[in-house]
């Protein structure tokens, strides 16, 4: 199986974000892991979406704190 390059536009309409909301969560460093090809060429592979999106499941709304974190 293939793993394509998305582009942002790409990549947050699969995640259902915008492209510019992206490249804030790229700015802040919570957002799904990227690949930088140049200055200005950002792309993303499906399985680190996937892996981001698998990381935000959650079952309630409480935060968790974790041993590492507290």
């Amino acid at each position: 199986m293939t793993n394509p390059l998305l582009t942002p536009a790409e990549a947050g309409a699969q995640v259902g974000l915008s492209a510019g909301a992206l490249a804030q969560l790229r700015y802040t460093g919570g957002g799904p892991r990227f690949i930088k090809l140049t200055a200005k060429a950002v792309r993303y592979r499906q399985d680190d979406l996937d892996a981001w999106i698998a990381d935000k499941m959650r079952v309630d709304t409480r935060d968790r704190v974790t041993a590492s974190s507290a």
